[in-house]
């Protein structure tokens, strides 16, 4: 084994390395390290013993991000195995003639600390968190490719460098086709974290009017309109979003004329259909982070609160809220208590049925809360 340059602790955290944490921030360390990002390093506790081993960022605030308790000996080939595996969890949960668009690599959860990597048919999309992510991973295409059988993998895409004209593909989720635009836009055009909670939507949308906020390209929409909805509206800011939303309907067949698509703010949206006292079965409020960090709490609960309150409004009686948040630092009870006040505000009262979060393949460490972030509640409003 080679001999790793050493950090060493000043808080005790062995226990939460031990349990399967894998961030060690900077604050934690007792001293910096002059190695470049990317190298390896073994973090020792104060006494000097080893405690982990895992890869150097020498700017971001997580320090080092744990590979694993032992010394970790040849890289490239721990990398290719845990690729493959977390490669074979999401091929045995899904059938590629239905569904070609999945995450393959779900970071610390999959034990590959620092990057994502999302499947559209046959190209891979990265995200590498940070520079030493980014160092560490250096030949990432290169095994991507060795360890994408039994899939045919013709293009690795850097989210952070793809722009340029990449050109749009056709991807299915549950038998729904999507264009994605993988050089422009956000995730490409489809959230796969949401494919679970797409499906629920539609379990009980038939027959239903359905009001998709924040809809994008209208995924929500088209798994109610495929379900049988006798009509949905997708609101969203970005014209291209939706003109994107509309052509996924032509897409898969479904009729324009039973569709609203509408560019508008969400909340100025709310406001107005409550003026004019207009009400939906089933209304989807999935917002962007209100919440991107800890700092930015006090104003996201006034915002989720103002959302809950103003969709609730526009529910039918006995219809559904369906609330989704996708930050971190707003906790499951939090969001919670913010749909359930919300509604109340509203004179309404929220029932809930079920909360779930994300996809199969964006799976959550018990010992890492960090990572459960997507939050998804289905409640009956009175």
């Amino acid at each position: 084994m080679p001999a790793y340059p050493k950090v060493t602790l000043r808080k005790n955290l062995g226990r939460a390395l031990r349990q399967g944490h894998p961030w060690i921030f900077r604050d934690a360390l007792a001293e910096s390290s002059a190695v470049p990002s990317g190298t390896v390093v073994a973090v020792a506790g104060r006494e000097g013993r080893p405690l982990a081993h895992g890869y150097w960022d020498c700017t971001g605030p997580i320090a080092v991000r744990v590979l694993d308790l032992q010394p970790v000996g040849e890289l490239r080939a721990l990398v290719c195995a845990r690729l493959r595996l977390a490669l074979a969890k999401r091929l045995a949960h899904l059938d590629r003639k239905q569904t070609n668009a999945f995450r393959w690599v779900h970071g610390e959860a999959d034990r590959l600390p620092g990057i994502h990597v999302d499947l559209y048919d046959c190209v891979a999309v990265v995200r590498f968190d940070g520079a030493g992510a980014r160092a560490f991973y250096r030949d990432l295409d290169g095994m991507l490719a060795e360890c994408s059988a039994p899939l045919f993998l013709s293009q690795v895409v850097d989210r952070e460098q793809r722009g340029g004209n990449l050109g749009e593909i056709e991807v299915r989720e549950n038998r729904i086709g999507f264009m994605v635009d993988l050089g422009h836009g956000q995730k490409g055009g489809l959230f796969l974290d949401q494919r679970e909670n797409r499906q629920a939507v539609a379990g009980r949308a038939a027959g239903r009017s359905v009001l998709n906020l924040y809809g994008y390209t209208g995924g929500f929409s088209l798994y109610a309109a495929a379900a049988g909805a006798s009509h949905t509206d997708t609101v969203d800011i970005a014209r291209p979003a939706l003109a994107t939303a509309r052509r996924n309907f032509q897409l898969n067949g479904l009729a324009l004329k039973d569709a609203g698509f509408h560019a508008a703010d969400a909340l100025t949206f709310l406001e107005q259909a409550a003026r004019r006292t207009r009400h939906w079965d089933i209304v989807i409020a999935d917002p962007p982070s209100f919440a991107p960090s800890r700092r930015a709490l006090p104003g996201a609960r006034r915002a989720y609160f103002r959302l809950h309150r103003l969709a609730a409004a526009v529910v039918a009686p006995g219809g559904l809220l369906c609330a989704a948040s996708c930050s971190s630092h707003f906790s499951r009870d939090e969001f919670l208590a913010s749909v359930e006040r919300g509604a109340a505000a509203a004179g309404r009262r929220f029932r809930l049925e079920s909360m779930t979060g994300a996809g199969f393949d964006h799976p959550v460490l018990p010992a890492f809360p960090e990572g459960d972030y997507l939050k998804f509640a289905i409640g009956r409003v009175d």
